[in-house]
């Protein structure tokens, strides 16, 4: 089995995440033009312990890396982006010195999570049963019970899905938004021309894909479609419990779709499953990446070269 490293990341405010094994890196362009790194480690437990190597609990690890990793990176990155000029040179100088994250007030990362759980769940999960709610009592009418039941959650799920797809291009349209997803280009190139072991140069890595088929972009839009087809199995029970059990199935269907995207990557040959999964990640990716300028790049280059370094050095 090769013991390669795969490097994920994500973009952030103004940067780049990037994870190795054990450490993550951070690289911000500071509003000085300056790029301000950081790096510290990541818990051996989430990462290299057991768990992490069970079918269906590994999937737990992309969920960390979004919810917890990237919310206190995406928090960083916003503190270095938009401070003032006497905040922003302490910071700088702060994150230089000290090789770690500028302690961030736990309250408001727990605070941020949780509003941005909350928004997500609401929009992608309740306001789709809300609506199909409204049509439940025409599709009774007109269908058997079971029939009705199957409609029902078939709609609930193509809702969903426009919501997601609707979300994700209205967002597309913002200034702030773009150049995010600009980083997320930069991010993906940078990671390609690393795997193929291409000198990161700018000028080299800018002709490389911005799309990449480990995009955890990729991994929601297969969530939205996997829970299509969960949530269809369960009938149609009172609204209320229709709600709880979508919120309570969503580590499942995370799971189950962490292990769908796995299996289809080590079988990218399977033309089935490349259209089914693999390029419909790709085509989404080109909602959620632009192409990015090379400072960007460096950017990238910084945060991936640094998690690179400071892993070679702590072997």
């Amino acid at each position: 089995m090769s013991d390669k490293i795969l490097y994920g990341g994500q973009a952030v405010i103004e940067g780049v995440m990037m994870r190795g094994r054990r450490l993550v890196a951070c690289a911000v362009r500071d509003p000085k033009g300056e790029i301000v790194s950081i790096v510290e480690p990541i818990s051996p437990a989430i990462y290299n312990g057991a768990w992490s190597k069970i079918p269906f609990l590994r999937a737990g690890t992309i969920l960390w890396d979004t919810l917890v990793l990237g919310t206190k990176m995406l928090l960083h990155s916003a503190n270095i982006a938009v401070a003032d000029e006497a905040k922003k040179d302490a910071l700088a100088e702060s994150s230089r010195a000290a090789d770690t994250p500028p302690a961030l007030p736990t309250g408001v990362a727990l605070g941020t999570l949780a509003v941005s759980l909350t928004f997500g769940i609401g929009l992608f999960f309740v306001v789709p049963l809300g609506l199909v709610g409204l049509m439940d009592p025409y599709l009774n009418a007109q269908f058997s019970a079971v029939s009705a039941s199957v409609v029902s959650n078939l709609l609930e799920g193509v809702i969903r899905l426009v919501i997601f797809l609707g979300y994700i291009g209205a967002i597309s349209l913002m200034p702030d938004i773009r150049r995010v997803f600009q980083y997320h280009g930069a991010e993906h190139k940078t990671i390609a021309a690393d795997e193929a072991g291409a000198e990161l140069k700018p000028e080299i890595i800018q002709t490389y894909s911005k799309e990449h088929p480990r995009c955890g972009t990729g991994f929601l839009l297969t969530v939205v479609v996997v829970s299509i087809f969960v949530f269809a199995l369960l009938g149609q029970p009172p609204m209320l419990l229709r709600i709880a059990s979508r919120i309570l199935l969503i580590p499942v269907v995370a799971a189950l779709s962490y292990e769908l995207i796995k299996f289809s990557s080590a079988h990218r040959s399977n033309p089935i499953l490349d259209w089914l999964v693999v390029k419909p990640s790709l085509w989404l990716q080109s909602l959620t990446t632009r192409e990015p300028d090379d400072r960007m790049i460096e950017v990238a280059v910084v945060a991936l070269q640094r998690v690179k370094a400071e892993e070679a050095g702590r072997v």
